[in-house]
């Protein structure tokens, strides 16, 4: 993330302060905002921005938690933001008063081309919101729906199991984070339109097409994460002066164009002679659109399936990735999973999407890294859409929310060991992620739950379960697992800050 340029902006706005602030000590603000979260004093026009400044905004944001309490309150330029860091407040803002806090803060870069307008992700509550939220329940991720897409999704995981089994007979090392993201892509691909995006092998055309949409889906998530003075200051806007939304528009053009001839490649064979049945998402929206009671139009199906495809690849293939690297920083973890995989289905077994529910500890294993790996830390951003209160606070109108799900994730108060990872907690309690237990909730709760929870959820365990059957795993270049690198980077999603890089045994 580009923190250089964000601080040296700041800096500028810096030399322009009428006067210094000589004392800048942990005291809270005494104005008239007393009601207000704590919080540590603001400096004039930067607000509490330097508290950021040299530190992993995860850090800095649990270290000030620890020192204000559960909900604190930061100035981050002219934004009043409010940082959540305890399970019961993260209840009353995405739960018991979720109508209130359920607005989003939008960042610049997600202005581009007016996403934000039609984005499901980006949009306030509206009519229109409730109908994408609806079409994609029924027509994508309800039960019925995944069911009859999973032969989609397995034959790509047939391929994932096929280039390892090649790795394999080669003795080969592979990055698995790369490849992982790979059998995402695909499946999430012939899930919604019929279609690979990534090819592991073919022509030097296919590679390069993969290559590019690869790096949409990776520059779309980039900027949209990436510490942007505009977001801080919106007076900048004008000047863009860190190039955010000129490169952001430049990835959506690309993506918009490319399911607009998808979508009219698809509407050209349904309309001919070569018509058939898909069955795949693409053709259940096609299908609603012809409804004269659909409120939907094409551009806003574009857009949705925009959304879905950066949030779907990135998310579930970063869990995939952090779930193996603490398996293989903890061997006799992994051994107990391949284990209990193994018994379960033998040695000539099929693994299918379903056997999750057979499979305890692997669910332990998902649950286990999800709360120490969140994909998205903060959640997308909530906005207070009018004066409200939480934990006994006044939260003004407009102010940003964030629910710091990395916290509460490595809270001492609420989790034994916290920063280890221990399955098998999992295995005597019945904390779930699916929006119920506020200890849990990386998909977040409420009216802005993802709502591709069930579709990630089956493949992150479906992809774990089936590498595991056929293989086992074993670090490349000689590394020990006390030797690996745990670190992350921060961003919109959070990801390894090194490559995992594996070499598969056949089991």
């Amino acid at each position: 993330m580009d923190y250089t340029t964000l601080m040296l902006l700041i800096s500028i706005l810096w030399t322009i302060i009428f006067f210094f602030i000589t004392s800048h000590g942990t005291k809270t603000s005494k104005s008239s905002s007393s009601k207000l979260p704590p919080g540590p004093y603001p400096y004039p026009i930067i607000g509490n921005l330097l508290e950021l400044v040299g530190t992993n905004p995860l850090d800095a944001f649990t270290h000030l938690s620890k020192i204000y309490g559960p909900i604190i309150t930061l100035k981050l330029g002219t934004s009043t933001t409010i940082v959540i860091s305890s399970p019961q407040i993260a209840k009353e803002t995405l739960h018991t008063y979720d109508i209130v806090f359920s607005n989003r803060t939008v960042p610049d870069a997600a202005k581009t081309l007016d996403h934000h307008k039609v984005s499901m992700v980006w949009m306030q509550p509206s009519s229109k919101w409730r109908t994408l939220r609806r079409a994609c329940a029924t027509k994508i991720f309800s039960t019925q729906q995944l069911d009859s897409t999973k032969f989609h999704r397995k034959s790509k995981v047939q391929d994932l199991i096929n280039y390892v089994h090649k790795c394999c007979q080669k003795g080969e090392a592979f990055d698995f984070g790369e490849v992982v993201l790979a059998t995402v892509m695909n499946s999430i691909s012939e899930t919604f339109i019929s279609m690979d995006l990534f090819h592991y092998y073919g022509s030097s055309d296919d590679v390069k097409k993969s290559k590019e949409f690869k790096e949409m889906v990776h520059g779309i998530m980039e900027e949209t994460g990436r510490p942007n003075v505009v977001n801080f200051f919106p007076f900048f806007k004008v000047f863009d002066p860190q190039g955010v939304r000129k490169r952001m528009r430049k990835h959506f053009e690309k993506l918009l164009a490319f399911f607009e001839e998808v979508m009219e490649e698809r509407i050209r064979l349904r309309a001919s002679d070569q018509s058939k049945e898909y069955n795949d998402v693409l053709d259940s929206f096609l299908d609603l659109l012809k409804e004269q009671s659909s409120q939907l139009c094409r551009h806003d199906v574009l857009h949705l399936f925009a959304d879905l495809f950066v949030a779907g690849i990135d998310t579930t293939s970063t869990t995939v990735e952090w779930a193996m690297t603490e398996l293989l920083h903890s061997p006799s973890k992994l051994k107990r999973l391949r284990e209990e995989i193994q018994q379960i289905h033998g040695k000539s077994g099929q693994i299918e999407e379903s056997d999750a529910s057979n499979l305890p500890y692997l669910r332990a294993v998902v649950k286990e890294t999800l709360r120490l790996h969140p994909p998205v830390p903060f959640l997308v951003p909530h906005k207070s859409k009018d004066d409200g209160e939480l934990g006994g606070f006044m939260i003004p109108k407009d102010a940003q929310i964030l629910v710091n799900v990395w916290s509460i994730g490595r809270d001492s108060s609420i989790w034994a060991n916290p920063n280890s990872f221990e399955p098998e907690r999992f295995l005597k309690i019945e904390t779930d992620f699916k929006g119920r237990d506020f200890e849990l909730v990386p998909f977040g709760a409420g009216r802005r739950i993802c709502p591709g929870l069930p579709l990630a959820s089956r493949s992150i365990h479906y992809i774990l379960a089936s590498l595991l059957y056929h293989f086992d795993l074993k670090l490349a270049d000689e590394l020990k697992p006390d030797d690996m690198d745990m670190s992350h980077m921060f961003g919109v999603t959070l990801h390894k800050a090194q490559p995992l890089r594996v070499v598969p045994i056949k089991a």
